[in-house]
């Protein structure tokens, strides 16, 4: 198993490779190995708390009407058990595990727990290493397409200005991509909402999706709406 190939598929380059093999230790392979071999229980306590935030922070800041009860509901939908076991999977952690013989046997691969707790130690292993940025941007590569996942009941911008225009029914509205950058795991869209030919809103996200959001949002906001 090289953890070279896992890093590339993480995205993320470290400085000190033993965190990562640390967040991908189970328990049962260092109670094997003995001599106080690390494992990734204390790194799955930190990941746990960095996954919070930063996914708080993320839909606080582009989320803003929503109500809290329906923020904190959605949160608990893409950073649960559920949620960290099918990101995990997403990346194949599984085959990177370090497990005991016992566990190996018994499909500790495939086990829920297991992936769930390495991936959230995986977060922490990243921000031990690099910081807040580098973990922020990885923990983003899931959450934001699981947002559209669970279809989050946000305000939809695009709705709104399609309801607005519709009231002159010669006019057209289109969205149009204008920019694309970054890498796969980390791309960012440019989007242009345009009234016939003129531009009326520019947006950038993530997704196309939300580019076109925000785009509509601005075009609202320019419109005094």
């Amino acid at each position: 198993m090289d953890l070279h190939d896992f890093e590339k598929i993480l995205g993320y380059e470290y400085k000190d490779l033993k965190l990562l093999e640390t967040a991908l230790t189970h328990s049962s392979y260092a109670n094997e190995k003995g001599n106080g071999h690390k494992y990734n229980e204390r790194l799955e306590f930190l990941g746990d708390s960095v996954l919070g935030f930063v996914t708080a922070d993320y839909f606080f800041n582009n989320m803003k009407n929503l109500p809290e009860g329906q923020l904190t509901k959605l949160r608990a939908a893409t950073v649960c058990e559920d949620a960290c076991y099918d990101y995990a999977k997403e990346i194949g952690l599984g085959e990177y595990l370090f497990l005991g013989k016992g566990e190996e046997k018994t499909g500790g691969r495939e086990r829920k727990s297991i992936l769930a707790d390495a991936f959230e130690a995986v977060i922490a292993s990243i921000y031990l290493d690099g910081g807040i940025e580098p973990a922020r941007e990885f923990v983003l590569r899931f959450i934001i397409p699981a947002i559209e996942k669970h279809q989050v009941t946000f305000k939809d911008y695009k709705t709104v200005l399609q309801e607005v225009i519709q009231k002159n029914p010669e006019e057209t509205l289109t969205y149009v991509l204008v920019g694309e950058s970054g890498p796969d795991h980390d791309k960012k869209f440019e989007v242009e909402v345009h009234l016939n030919s003129n531009v009326i809103g520019k947006g950038e996200g993530r997704t196309k999706k939300h580019a076109e959001q925000e785009a509509a949002r601005e075009a609202l906001e320019l419109m005094g709406l």
